[in-house]
């Protein structure tokens, strides 16, 4: 015999309806502790269509000197201030996840916690993969060995020349002095200073052990506040705005399959660039995250939920996405690849 909801009220009343209830003050979900790395370092650049160009200035003609002396009764030859347009692409990118009506009736009709809510925890759920995705792009189109043209690499031994450097791990390493002459390069050829450091997790793990680092804190500490290495100081020492460790993580192995947890940016590597906070005109940047909204809702990220056919009795929570990670200059960065052993 079937309960009615109202059956459920009066035995709740009595003190006599005794469910499978959850608990409503903990739940196990493995959520990423901590912020996805992309947003982080490379600015979103909303865009009014999925595929488009944009300019890009020529540097040598900005950095050249075009001022000559006027001849009397004369001019000059005009300047020569050129352009070349570069384009980007988006693609739409999709998760679904079902809700089972039926199986969900229960949980609306015992007025069972939140935590236990299935539309709640899909929702989180969607929200999550759309973060991690981005977090995958981002590790494909910027933070790889062959990505940038200019890519250093850790070895026994430095040679500028072949663009070799001790690794981190090595006792004669001087992080500082590598990341002070990388800054002037890039600030040279660029014309910015790199304002941002991503470190994979192996690398800011050996440079907080490193003895050239924490000879240049060890008398900043206190018995009650021990000098530590932590990013800020990092950031410090380094001279850039923010350094960020990529530290998110992601499950390699197919459905059906033991999970296989790797870290989603190498974490022997490291990269060293100028990118904007937000995007803006004429101000150069190593990277944009090129954003469309597909909806045409002004959000590049979008969540919908939707009914299936009548005969499933099932509810889906759709997650969209349009993005291009464009690398957009390689004079701003630098990759430094095999930063440890």
């Amino acid at each position: 015999m079937a309960i009615s909801v109202k059956d459920i009220e009066v035995k709740k009343a009595l003190g006599t309806w005794k469910p499978n209830a959850y608990l409503s003050n903990m739940c196990m979900a493995y959520f990423q502790q901590g912020e996805y790395a992309a947003r982080e370092l490379f600015p979103v650049c909303p865009v009014g269509l999925s595929s488009s160009y944009y300019y890009e200035f020529s540097k040598g003609d900005l950095a050249r000197d075009n001022v000559q002396r006027k001849p009397a009764f004369g001019h000059v030859a005009p300047a020569i201030m050129g352009q070349t347009d570069k384009t980007y692409a988006c693609k739409v990118d999709q998760v679904l996840v079902g809700i089972d009506k039926i199986s969900a009736l229960d949980y609306t009709r015992s007025a069972a916690p939140g935590s236990a809510d299935p539309r709640r925890a899909k929702v989180k759920f969607v929200a999550e993969q759309m973060n991690l995705h981005q977090d995958l792009l981002f590790a494909q189109n910027f933070f790889k060995a062959g990505v940038w043209k200019n890519e250093w690499e850790g070895a026994a031994t430095a040679n500028a020349a072949a663009k070799k450097f001790l690794k981190f791990d090595d006792s004669n390493c001087d992080p500082v002095g590598l990341f002070d002459g990388l800054i002037n390069e890039v600030r040279r050829v660029g014309r910015r200073k790199p304002n941002k450091l991503a470190l994979g997790v192996d690398v800011f793990a050996k440079l907080k052990l490193n003895h050239f680092i924490m000879e240049r804190i060890k008398y900043t500490g206190t018995t009650a506040n021990p000098a530590i290495v932590t990013e800020q100081v990092l950031a410090q020492l380094f001279g850039v705005e923010k350094v960020v460790v990529l530290d998110s993580t992601y499950n390699d192995a197919p459905v059906g399959t033991d999970e296989n947890m790797k870290y989603i940016c190498d974490s022997k590597s490291a990269l060293l660039c100028y990118t904007t906070d937000t995007p803006q005109i004429d101000e150069p940047s190593a990277g944009y995250i090129f954003a469309w909204d597909m909806l045409g809702d002004g959000k590049y990220t979008a969540t919908s939920q939707f009914e299936g056919s009548p005969a499933d009795h099932t509810e889906f929570i759709e997650g969209l996405i349009a993005t291009d990670m464009k690398k957009t200059s390689d004079d701003l960065a630098v990759f430094l690849k095999n930063c440890v052993d």
